[in-house]
């Protein structure tokens, strides 16, 4: 087993806390929907949207990944898919009415949709045959943890702070 250098750590970590934030985000928001409806006066098919425009858009995103990372080339597309779903992500959190988070949620989810695949695609593209394997390992563990902690999270920061914090947890990462 060969030994990662310096550079591939690094290239590891960004893609898997990438790849860990987008999933944290899709499953987090579940468990402070009832939160939100209250807070922002909405009714549950108004907040129902939160979660529909993300999916929806994210989607979207994913199938895009391939031709966007050849247009403008695969770092800058995923650096700027972390930069939109980072400022998405504030702006969810500042939200006053249902509509505005949704809106923001929707851009949240243009973002996000580019990190998984082009996530993956680096790993391809970094590691050679031999080292392949070990790096999918441990991206596989951050994509299977980021739905598994989610609503975990989601749920502590909802009872011991506020709703709106499940959107700013992202930005120091």
């Amino acid at each position: 087993m060969s030994k990662f250098s310096f550079d591939k750590i690094i290239v590891i970590f960004t893609v898997v806390s990438a790849a860990l934030l987008q999933l944290i985000d899709t499953s987090i928001v579940n468990v402070a929907l009832t939160d939100m409806m209250g807070n922002l006066g909405a009714t549950f098919e108004e907040i129902g949207w939160v979660i529909t425009g993300y999916t929806v858009s994210n989607v979207i995103m994913i199938t895009l990944s391939g031709w966007m990372s050849a247009k403008f080339g695969r770092k800058y597309y995923f650096a700027g898919s972390i930069i939109l779903f980072t400022v998405a992500s504030v702006f969810c959190g500042l939200s006053h009415n249902v509509w505005e988070l949704v809106v923001f949620r929707i851009i949240q989810g243009l973002g996000g949709g580019g990190l998984l695949a082009t996530a993956q695609a680096i790993l391809v593209e970094t590691f050679p045959r031999e080292e392949l394997g070990l790096a999918n390992a441990i991206y596989g563990m951050g994509v299977i943890i980021g739905p598994a902690i989610g609503p975990t999270l989601g749920g502590y920061i909802t009872d011991n702070m506020a709703w709106q914090w499940i959107f700013f947890i992202n930005v120091p990462f």
